[in-house]
């Protein structure tokens, strides 16, 4: 990706976008044709001065490789886990970034002299796979992360669908199992329990970097424990397919979140859970659901660069929130 020539940035073409993680930070710049002009990746900090700090140095840091000042941008938007008032650019209870209450879009905005927008990750990443699909793609997307939580964005013409106090797409704690394991929302059995990927974590209870790649290579061994959580994971997984295409009628399912580092592996379980439970179902089968789900590549820049179009006309405002 080369520098933009200085002649093509007129107009304050240009627009950030910033995936701010537990760990790292993903930003991506938008060139006046909505194409990836430069990406970058740093180390998060922890706390709210360092998530600023985050913020600032990340669109200066894009600017200096690729060729532009922030006097050419036109708006710098932020995805970020937690509860989020995008109406307010505020950020309560990012537990990993060690964040209780930040005015990010003020405190951003005013170091840097340009608009600054905040939305949830997972709803941001939602627009960003929405928009890597073009205008030939679907109507309707849901994208489902799959993480350490679960939890999913519903897209409908290009609009992000929040419902009526933004917890549409929350299908990581709708429970399906009421005898089933105890999640941190307070339920049993929620999806998350199953197919998040600190809950199998937790189930695990074995030391291990990867614990739920760890799951996979022990379940190939043969090992008991290690079968009945796969299975977990591909039968949670397949319920919040189903629970997305039911109760919203998305065409598709694009798969995102770290345990997409499982690639083909994942995405046949989940596939094969969705035929048997359609084994018993004429309606079920009737929606292919096996067939319209979608695994993003791992390494995606898809919620920094939702968070570029975060703040669009088609944008609306109300609370987000991803437990």
């Amino acid at each position: 990706m080369a520098p933009a020539a200085s002649a093509g940035l007129t107009g304050r073409p240009i627009r950030v976008g910033l995936d701010i993680g537990g760990t790292k930070t993903d930003a991506v710049a938008l060139d006046a044709r909505g194409e990836v002009m430069g990406r970058i990746r740093r180390a998060s900090g922890y706390g709210a001065d360092a998530v600023v700090a985050d913020v600032v140095d990340s669109v200066r840091e894009l600017g200096a490789e690729f060729g532009f000042s922030t006097s050419d941008v036109a708006g710098v938007g932020v995805g970020i886990p937690g509860v989020v008032d995008t109406d307010r650019g505020l950020v309560l209870h990012a537990v990993n970034l060690g964040v209780t209450s930040l005015e990010l879009a003020a405190l951003a905005s005013g170091r840097l002299g340009v608009a600054v927008s905040v939305e949830n990750d997972v709803k941001a990443a939602a627009l960003g796979a929405a928009s890597l699909r073009g205008r030939s793609s679907a109507a309707s997307i849901a994208y489902l992360n799959l993480g350490t939580g679960v939890a999913a964005g519903i897209v409908v013409d290009g609009v992000l669908w929040r419902g009526s106090r933004g917890t549409a797409g929350e299908v990581g704690h709708i429970s399906v199992d009421p005898n089933g394991r105890v999640c941190g929302c307070g339920q049993r059995g929620c999806i998350e329990t199953l197919c998040g990927g600190g809950a199998l974590a937790r189930a695990w209870g074995r030391p291990g970097a990867l614990p739920v790649r760890d799951i996979f290579e022990a379940a190939e061994n043969g090992d008991t424990e290690a079968l009945l959580l796969r299975a977990d994971l591909a039968r949670g997984a397949a319920a919040a397919v189903r629970v997305l295409v039911l109760s919203a009628d998305v065409e598709t399912v694009v798969i995102g979140g770290g345990l997409t580092a499982l690639g083909e592996e994942l995405c046949y379980g989940i596939r094969t859970a969705l035929r048997a439970v359609a084994a018993g179902s004429a309606f079920l089968r009737s929606l292919h659901l096996d067939e319209r789900i979608e695994l993003l590549p791992p390494g995606s820049a898809v919620a920094a660069l939702g968070a570029a179009l975060v703040g669009a006309p088609t944008t609306t405002k109300e609370t987000a929130v991803h437990g």
